[in-house]
């Protein structure tokens, strides 16, 4: 019996999630499985992969085929690379420590650069946010700006509606007053 390791969908539409599983080779894609190994979720970012590294390990070293995109997951959570030392503890080129001194020092570096790139991630978004934060404000700003010039042209405008009106009051109480004085010189 062929035995694969590889990807089993689930979850809903345009949103899938995945399952490793052991399955046999001629079970249908979703059907039926001999072990379930962890979970893949590419829709994060980065995408999620939980793996037992230990029993996918298990699993290689007995003989088990990844497909293409389980081996990807594997050797991105090391699991390949330990199984390529464990083989070199085996035919006895290095000792056991050496090998987990190696996969450690891996294992370091790996998790330091995924660790940056989630920074960086988290870096990106905050300050997309904090631009459209001070894009809102200035759009406010000027829209605010907008509301006082008409309120200043309103108010300007309706003081020189007045000032004419007044100017004419004015010109017509004077009038009066300059007939008034007028005819009391001619009387």
């Amino acid at each position: 019996m062929a035995v694969k390791i590889r990807l089993a969908r689930r979850g809903r539409k345009k949103m899938a999630i995945y399952d490793v599983v052991v399955a046999d080779a001629r079970a249908p894609r979703d059907g039926r499985f001999i072990e379930k190994l962890g979970s893949y979720n590419p829709n994060t970012d980065p995408a999620s992969i939980n793996i037992n590294n230990e029993r996918a390990l298990q699993w290689l070293l007995n003989g088990a085929q990844p497909t293409d995109t389980v081996k990807a997951m594997l050797s991105y959570r090391g699991v390949l690379l330990k199984k390529h030392l464990q083989i070199g503890v085996l035919k006895g080129a290095i000792t056991q420590e050496q090998a987990d001194e190696k996969f450690e020092a891996w294992k370091a570096s790996k998790e330091a650069a995924i660790g940056g790139k989630v920074d960086k991630l988290t870096k990106a978004k905050e300050e997309a946010r904090q631009k459209a934060l001070e894009a809102e404000a200035a759009k406010n700003q000027a829209r605010l700006d907008a509301i006082k010039a008409r309120e200043e042209e309103a108010k300007a405008a309706a003081a020189a509606a007045e000032a004419p009106a007044e100017e004419a009051a004015s010109a017509e109480g004077e009038a009066p007053e300059a007939s008034a004085e007028g005819e009391e010189t001619q009387a």
